[in-house]
This record gives structure tokens, C-alpha cells and sequence, in this order.
């Protein structure tokens, strides 16, 4: 492979100086690299990423931070200020454990001839909430990544971030385990900052999207937490699989993806595919014009349209592709009517997570304090909640 072109470094904040001294108190010494990586909250798009569609996430100003230090042997030791020590062999096979996740990063950079196959000691900290659906698994192979590389004197273009964007999906795809698509770490590694993301997850092209000063995001947390190694997960990709491969006989086409069909495709399946496989399909090719509306919408500063674009993707996720919940549903459905709320929709895989609201920013604190308390009064707890900005990329500090 050609070597990655020469990039820049963001400047060294008082969190990374911080994090650089808890590195230096757990191991001795400095670390050979500082990086963060931020969360993101996907606005429209959902289960389109692993079946070539469109989606629309924006990175947020919540982030993961590592400082990382290579080793002369292959022990990786790992130090997280949420989840405590781990220590592992680059080599060994995964153990389900956090530190899995550097592991397979490393391993993939390394098979591509990016890094030396050698271990690490690694301190991380986050302030993304795990389990949430914002994407902290993509947001620390990311901030590991532009690590690893800072160590090695490697520091990206951007021009060469959707390669590492595609190492991280392998690592966690092929040693972790988990069947994600690209979406997340394309969105840490190769966002911009201050804007949301449109994405063709088949050609990856790529654009920045304005979000309106008056736009204000706030996601709720349903306290239900999920995990995408879950079975369910895997089950709807494989169920999206076989109505692909349903459609390809019964159309006689060379289909690439389900985001190939049209509206007119599916009433032409209706009696080729079973019914769960012709709901999860119309979901795809539903969602992709739901991801055009919601787009067109933003440019003209429509937050009427756009929020009913989010209501539509939510009743969709939650009828056809079956992947809400009843706490989600509440605070979707709560939503309505509240004032300067435009639209709602959970946000993520789904089986729990948290949902995300676009509210007028005029009404942004009564709203969520009016959506709080129709929470605590149908589950008798008050949900985590936050307002959330557009951030900026993942980005390797100078030290």
C-alpha cells in the first residue's frame, strides 16, 4: 500500500494534558501519543449503512480520550478510568473485553503494513455513555488509531481517513465480532466539524450538511442498554440478506444492496418475499428517500418537514424493522406536541439506547424538561438527557 500522506495535529487541550498524566502515573513516563475521537448521534439512516444507503449522522461534541505508548514486546496493558485494567497478548484471540477493541485495531493496521505488530500500554477515558447507540466502540477504535499511527511518526491527510475508517470496521467486523457497518467510523475519523454528514455507504461519497441555528439536538437516554454482539442485531442483517437474495431471483437482477430497489420493486416482491423480509426491505428503500427529505428539508431551513421525516423513520424502525422499544416509543411518541418540538426518532441500532430530538432552539430547556417528566411518570425514573452539538473529527494531538 502506498504510505499515508502527511497530515496535521490538533494542539494538545487541558483534558489530553490529563489524560497524558494519568498515563504517565499508571505506566511511567510519557505516552508516545495523544488522540481523541467523538461520538456520534445519527440523525436519519438507520440500518441502511450495512445494506448500501444512505444516512445522515452527525459527530458530536462528546469524545472518547487515549494516550498510548508502544511496547518493545507483544503485552498490551490497558488502563480505562470507566472500566478498569486489562491486560492481553496482541496475538491472542479476543476475551470480550474492552481491551478487544485496541487489540483489533492494532492487528488491522498492522496486517495492512501501517504500524509494526508489536504491543502498547494504553490509558483511555470517555464521557460517552456506553451501550447508548452513540457509537463509543467506534469512537475509541478511532482515538487508538490515530494513536497508533501518531506513535509510528504517522500523522493522516485527510484524504487518506476513509481507508482508516475502513481498518476500523474490519477490526471490529473480524476480531471483535460485531457485524457493523461503516457508517460510525467513517463518521469519527472523516466528519467535519461544526456540520453533519451525508453519506452513500456504497460509494462512500461524501458531504458536509448545514444543520440551522435554530436546530437544537437533544437525546434522551431510554436507560435500556444493548449491544450489538446481541443476536438481534445479527438476526436483522441476516434477514436483509435473504430478501436480497429473494429479490435478485424474483426480479432477475444483479442486485448490489436492498437500497437498489424502488417503491415499484417492492409491490412487484409482494408475493416473492416472505412478509418479515418484504417489512425490513421496504424499511431500507423507505429510509433512503426519508434521508433525501430530511436533507432537502435542512437547506431550506424547513424543521417542520424535517422533523416529520424523523417521526416517519421511527414508526418505520419500529413497525417494519422491529427494533425500538416501548421506553424509546414513549419518549418518541411523548414528544408530539410539546412545544417547538419538530421530531423525534430512536437513534442507533435500537433494542434500547436513546432516541434524538430536533426542538427549535428558542424551546430547547423547556422541552427537555417537559419530556423528562412524561418519562419519570410512565417509568418511574428520570432518563439521562443532554443537549448535543455538532463536534469536531477525530484528530491526533501535538504533544
Amino acid at each position: 500500500m502506498p504510505p499515508f500522506g502527511k497530515g496535521e495535529r490538533g494542539v494538545l487541550d487541558e483534558r489530553g494534558a490529563g489524560i497524558e498524566r494519568r498515563f504517565e502515573a499508571a505506566f511511567g513516563g510519557e505516552p508516545a501519543a495523544v488522540a481523541r475521537a467523538p461520538g456520534r448521534v445519527n440523525l436519519i439512516g438507520e440500518h441502511t449503512d450495512y445494506n448500501g444507503g444512505l444516512v445522515l449522522p452527525v459527530a458530536i461534541d462528546r469524545d472518547t480520550r487515549v494516550a498510548l505508548r508502544p511496547r518493545a514486546d507483544a503485552r498490551v496493558l490497558g488502563l480505562s478510568r470507566e472500566r478498569g485494567k486489562s491486560e492481553a497478548d496482541l496475538a491472542a484471540p479476543p476475551a470480550s473485553d474492552w481491551l478487544d477493541y485496541a487489540r483489533g485495531v492494532a492487528r488491522a493496521l498492522a496486517d495492512a503494513g501501517r504500524i509494526p505488530a508489536r504491543g502498547f500500554e494504553l490509558c483511555v477515558e470517555t464521557d460517552l455513555p456506553q451501550g447508548a447507540g452513540l457509537s463509543s466502540s467506534a469512537a475509541f477504535e478511532g482515538a487508538v488509531a490515530l494513536a497508533l499511527l501518531g506513535a509510528a511518526g504517522v500523522i493522516l491527510a485527510r484524504g487518506d481517513r476513509p481507508e482508516l475508517a475502513r481498518l476500523c470496521q474490519r477490526a471490529e467486523v473480524e476480531f471483535v465480532g460485531v457485524p457493523c457497518g461503516i457508517m460510525d467510523p467513517f463518521t469519527v475519523l472523516c466528519s467535519q466539524a461544526g456540520a453533519a454528514l451525508w453519506l452513500d455507504c456504497a460509494s462512500l461519497e461524501a458531504r458536509p450538511v448545514a444543520l440551522p441555528d435554530s436546530l437544537a439536538l437533544w437525546i434522551f437516554d431510554t436507560g435500556v442498554e444493548r449491544s450489538l454482539r446481541s443476536g438481534a442485531y445479527a438476526e436483522r442483517r441476516g434477514e436483509c440478506e435473504r430478501a436480497l437474495a429473494l429479490a435478485r431471483r424474483a426480479l432477475g437482477r444483479a442486485l448490489a444492496s436492498l437500497s437498489e430497489l424502488s417503491l415499484d420493486d417492492l409491490v412487484a416482491l409482494e408475493g416473492a418475499l416472505d412478509p418479515i423480509a418484504l417489512r425490513r426491505a421496504r424499511h431500507v428503500v423507505t429510509e433512503n428517500q426519508r434521508v433525501r427529505a430530511f436533507a432537502a428539508a435542512l437547506a431550506r431551513r424547513d424543521l417542520g418537514a424535517a422533523g416529520e421525516a424523523l417521526f416517519a423513520s421511527h414508526a418505520s424502525l419500529r413497525d417494519d424493522y422491529a427494533v425500538s422499544c416501548a421506553e424509546s416509543d414513549a419518549l418518541v411518541s411523548d414528544s408530539r406536541g410539546l412545544a417547538g418540538c419538530a421530531g423525534a426518532r430512536m437513534t442507533g441500532a435500537g433494542f434500547g439506547g436513546c432516541t434524538v430530538h430536533a426542538v427549535e432552539a428558542a424551546h430547547a430547556s423547556a422541552f427537555a424538561l417537559a419530556l423528562a417528566e412524561r418519562f419519570r411518570a410512565r417509568f418511574g425514573r428520570v432518563p439521562r438527557h443532554w443537549r448535543a452539538a455538532a463536534g469536531a473529527p477525530a484528530e491526533h494531538f501535538a504533544r
